[in-house]
Formats: structure tokens, C-alpha cells, sequence
């Protein structure tokens, strides 16, 4: 599961690190992401614009939005066969940018987890593998929603939890943007862990336990 993440690149660092992406000033760094919230994310719309969403697929069949709770992420073994998520992978896949996202490891012999946060070892910025949708309300109101994809853990995740989020190379990026149909084997096998020696992962506080602290206070190491 991926249940928290960071964005803490600023427009002009986005934009300097992907120059193909429309980024709008408007985007906040944030150290906290939580399930429900907005979240910023690159669909296949054919535009290469960052947009935003609320972090919970809601099926545009749903009859009720609160569904999209228990949304928040798709399993990459099944992404293609779930009624939830299948149509939207193959017509509606989307970017999520993130620094780092957090995991919680559960401490040996005590029912005690520390969070930890995980971020490649360069530093930059990444794209998460994701999928948007529309949900549209009786009143004709419209909600746009995303999920993200999880895999099998690496090396280093496998010590902290047993899934990971789908981090993209950047040579997949224009095929995950295709706004066809493309091959779905060719899509799923994008879908694998990052490599591990790529990526470093350390502990941070507790203050991340709670959506309502979004400071950089989350990401400092212990």
C-alpha cells in the first residue's frame, strides 16, 4: 500500500527537471499528502499539463463518491482485471509527481511501526504510476480522481513493507501518456519495482501519523 506521499519541488524546479510539463504556479509544496486530498498529477489528455485530483479513483459508475476511500491504490498484478480499474488503465493513466513517499515498518517484537521515508538517491523528483477518472454527480458536478499503482516491494522496501509505489524511468513516460490504446502487455510491464540501489529509505517522526501536519518537519530524518 501507498498511503502517504511528498511533493516538495517547487513549479520552477518541476519545470526546469521536466521542461515537456505545463506547471502551474499555483502548486504548493506539501510533505503530507493523505488519501482525499488533492493531489497534483499528469494525465493522458494528451496536453502534458499538471492538473489536480482527489486522491481515491471514484468509478464514473459509482453511485456514491465516498467509494474513492477505498481506492486510493491499485494492485499492479490485477490492475487489468478489477471492473474498478480496468477501463481506466487502459484509456486513462496518469503521472503523479512526488520527492519521496512514506512506509511504515513494524519494529521487532512490539506492535510499534516507524514511519519511513523513502526518495531516490539523486534527489529529484519522480512520477508515480497512476489513474484518473471522472465521476459525475447527479447534479451534473463533475469530481476528477486518481489512484496509484502499487507492485511487489525491491530489495530495499521488502525490509519495510511488502508493497511499493510504481516509480516510472523516464523512458516510459511517453508510452504511460499515450492517450490511444496502447498494448496493455506492453503498459503492464511498466509496472515492476524500481531499482533498489537507486533509492534510500530513513526514519522520520511520527508527526507524519497525522494528515494534518504538513510541514517539512515530516521528512527530516531522525
Amino acid at each position: 500500500m501507498c498511503g502517504r506521499f511528498s511533493l516538495t519541488a517547487d513549479p520552477d524546479q518541476l519545470r526546469k527537471i521536466f521542461p515537456w510539463l505545463t506547471v502551474p504556479d499555483e502548486l504548493q509544496p506539501r510533505y503530507n499528502v493523505a488519501p482525499s486530498q488533492p493531489v497534483a498529477a499528469v494525465p493522458n489528455d494528451g496536453k502534458n499539463q499538471l492538473d489536480f485530483f482527489v486522491w481515491g479513483l471514484i468509478p464514473f459508475w459509482a453511485k456514491d463518491p465516498k467509494i474513492g476511500s477505498r481506492m486510493i491504490n491499485a494492485r499492479a498484478e490485477t490492475v487489468d482485471q478489477k471492473p474498478s480499474f480496468k477501463a481506466p488503465f487502459r484509456r486513462r493513466r496518469c503521472l503523479i509527481p512526488a520527492n519521496g513517499f512514506y512506509e511504515w515498518q513494524r519494529q521487532p517484537g512490539s506492535k510499534t511501526k516507524t514511519p519511513m521515508y523513502v526518495t531516490l538517491d539523486s534527489g529529484k523528483p519522480f512520477f508515480l504510476a497512476g489513474l484518473w477518472e471522472t465521476w459525475q454527480s447527479s447534479d451534473g458536478s463533475e469530481i476528477p480522481s486518481c489512484t496509484i499503482i502499487t507492485c511487489e516491494p525491491n530489495e530495499l522496501i521488502r525490509e519495510i513493507h511488502n508493497r511499493m509505489p510504481v516509480i516510472l524511468p523516464e523512458e516510459s513516460y511517453q508510452l504511460w501518456l499515450d492517450p490511444g490504446e496502447p498494448d496493455s502487455n506492453q503498459i503492464k510491464a511498466l509496472l515492476r519495482p524500481y531499482p533498489a540501489e537507486n533509492m534510500s529509505a530513513y526514519p522520520v517522526s511520527k508527526l507524519v501519523n497525522n494528515p494534518a501536519n504538513d510541514t517539512a518537519a515530516c521528512i527530516q530524518p531522525l
